[in-house]
C-alpha cells in the first residue's frame, strides 16, 4: 500500500533470550510485529483527561466533539497561523505502522494515518532561535472530566527538540486503520513519536509553539526523576519502580524484549550522538 513504511525497515522482529529483572521471562522465540486489532487499540488507553482506568476511556470519550477544531501554530516562527482541521488534512496523508511502547512496560502495534510534522513546521518557517517545539492539549473540563482532578497541572503539555520534531518518523496522526482518529486515541490530532515512550505522544492538540528554551511538560513537571524530557525507549534505563527490559504486547501472553529506541535506532540514534542516555533519559 502506498505510503506505508515497510515492515523490514520499521517493524523488525523481536529476538529474545533475556530475563526480566522484575520477574517473568521474555519470550525465547522471535515474534513478528503484527498490528493489534482496532478493538484492542481503541479499548486500552492512557488518557487521564477522561479516566485513569484504561478501559474506561472508550465509553467516557464517546461524546467528545473532535470537530470543529483549530490548532494555533506560533512562537518563534515566520508564519504564525491558526489552522482549521480541514487545513491540516490537506498535508500529504501517509500510512505508517509503528510500535507504541508505554512507559508502563506494555505495547501495541498501530497502523496510523497522518502527516509528517516537518511539513507543517516547514510552512511555519522556524526562526533560527527556535530550538524546541511545545504542544498543548485542549483544556475543556466539560468534555474532559479528568481535568477536574487537582493532582495534575492541566492542560497536558509535551515537547520535543526541534530536530526530533523535524524527523521524518514524527507524525501528527489523523486516523488509524483507515478511519478518522477515534476519540479514545486522541481525536482529532495527536503526536506520534515511535521511538519515545507513549506519554510523549500528546493527544487532542490545540497549540504548537516553537521556543528557544526547553518547555515544561506535564509528567516531567510532576515527577522529573521518573519521566525525563527525552523519554526515549531504552531497556538499559529502568523506571525507578520497574524494569524496562521487557514489555507485554497487548493480546499476547509472553513478554518481549524491549528494543533500544523501540526498534528505530537505525533511523534516530544519530540524534543523540555523544549524549549519555542514562542522564538524558
Amino acid at each position: 500500500m502506498a505510503g506505508i513504511v515497510s515492515a523490514a525497515s520499521l517493524l523488525a522482529a523481536c529476538g529474545a533470550n533475556a530475563t526480566d529483572p522484575a520477574g517473568g521471562s521474555a519470550t525465547q522465540t522471535p515474534l513478528a510485529d503484527v498490528p493489534n486489532t482496532f478493538e484492542q487499540i481503541t479499548n486500552y488507553n492512557n488518557y487521564y483527561e477522561f479516566s485513569t482506568d484504561k478501559q474506561a476511556v472508550n465509553p467516557l470519550s464517546a461524546n467528545f466533539r473532535p470537530t470543529p477544531w483549530a490548532v494555533e501554530v506560533g512562537g518563534l516562527v515566520q508564519n504564525p497561523k491558526t489552522y482549521a482541521l480541514e487545513d491540516l488534512l490537506r498535508f500529504e496523508q501517509v500510512e505508517r505502522v509503528y510500535r507504541l511502547r508505554c512507559v508502563e512496560a506494555w505495547s501495541l502495534v498501530i497502523p496510523w494515518t497522518g502527516f509528517e510534522l516537518n511539513k507543517l513546521l516547514a510552512e511555519a518557517e522556524p526562526m533560527t532561535s527556535a530550538k524546541y517545539v511545545a504542544f498543548t492539549t485542549l483544556l475543556d473540563p466539560e468534555q474532559f472530566p479528568g481535568q477536574s482532578s487537582p493532582f495534575y497541572p492541566w492542560p497536558y503539555t509535551e515537547g520535543l527538540r526541534l530536530d526530533e520534531a523535524m524527523h521524518r518518523l514524527t507524525l501528527i496522526a489523523t486516523g488509524l486503520y483507515g478511519e478518522s482518529l477515534p476519540n479514545p486515541n486522541g481525536a482529532p490530532l495527536r503526536l506520534v513519536v515511535p521511538w519515545k515512550y507513549g506519554f510523549k505522544s500528546i493527544k487532542a492538540i490545540v497549540k504548537i509553539e516553537l521556543t528557544e528554551t526547553q518547555p515544561a511538560t506535564l509528567w516531567n513537571t510532576i515527577a522529573p526523576e521518573e519521566y525525563g524530557f527525552y523519554s526515549n525507549v531504552n531497556p538499559e534505563v529502568d523506571h525507578p519502580r520497574w524494569s524496562q527490559r521487557t514489555e507485554r504486547r497487548i493480546g499476547e501472553l509472553d513478554r518481549r524484549n524491549t528494543l533500544l529506541f523501540n526498534g528505530y535506532a537505525d533511523e534516530v540514534a544519530s540524534l543523540y550522538s555523544g549524549m549519555d542516555l542514562s542522564v538524558n533519559y
